[in-house]
């Protein structure tokens, strides 16, 4: 079923058997099954129109121009006819779940069904942060293909940060070692497919998960640029710095 992780009796390879193995491919993985709830779009807030086209269509020209990449593929609701499955570009998975880990984790599985194997890389990525770029990407690729974990990219808190009780600060929080996380984050596939049977679809992302059975995930430096489009003003956001790079409007 689409809304629980279709637990096998067995995973194909230990984690520890493909960590060090040789030639591991890299796929990206887009959940796009999210309902924009918070975005107060008119549908999915992925395939709202930003700077000329749906703005899930710019994070996609982002992966496309990375070409180290096997394949990418997207993961939508059953009944979602957004893409044209015919399109050799991507991979379609309609496989989404309730929640982002269980998408993710179907997604994964799909992988393994179009030929991914558990010691290749993925990268999971927010259909709604549209303004990553490949050199962004590439960065996280390079800081992670030697690392036994893997990582993910995010930017220092660069605001102080208050905790709050009734609506009144109640301190000022230590930001020194603190973190905004972003994606892609990037780990092997049997690693995650693990970490998210263990950490069950409570986790809000990929490295949640690997935290939860004990492994410390590498930090990326990304880019303030690199935010995900949430709120209604984020889009006007969005499609000012899309602009500025010279994306077509139209």
């Amino acid at each position: 079923m689409i809304d629980t992780f279709p637990i096998t009796p067995s995973l194909p390879e230990s984690a520890s058997s493909v960590a060090n193995a040789p030639s591991a491919r890299l796929w990206a993985l887009i959940p796009c099954a999210g309902t924009g709830s918070r975005a107060g779009a008119d549908g999915p807030k992925q395939y709202q129109v930003v700077a000329g086209q749906p703005m899930v269509l710019h994070t996609l020209a982002a992966f496309a121009a990375v070409q180290c990449l096997a394949g990418v593929m997207v993961v939508v609701s059953a009944g979602d006819d957004f893409f044209d499955e015919s399109d050799a570009m991507f991979l379609i998975a309609a496989c989404g779940g309730s929640t982002r880990a269980k998408s993710v984790f179907n997604g994964l599985n799909a992988l393994l069904d179009r030929g991914a194997l558990p010691r290749d890389w993925v990268l999971v990525h927010d259909a709604a942060r549209c303004l990553i770029t490949p050199q962004q990407i590439e960065s996280l690729i390079g800081a992670c293909l030697a690392d036994a974990v893997g990582g993910l990219l995010g930017l220092k808190l660069p605001d102080t940060l208050k905790r709050e009780v009734a609506g009144r600060v109640a301190e000022t929080v230590e930001r020194g070692d603190k973190w905004l996380a972003q994606t892609p984050q990037m780990f092997r596939i049997i690693d995650l497919q693990q970490a998210l049977l263990a950490a069950g679809d409570a986790v809000t992302d990929e490295a949640s998960a690997l935290e939860f059975v004990g492994k410390a995930p590498l930090l990326v430096e990304g880019s303030a640029q690199n935010f995900k489009v949430t709120y209604p003003q984020d889009f006007a956001l969005a499609q000012a710095v899309l602009m500025s790079r010279g994306v077509a409007n139209g």
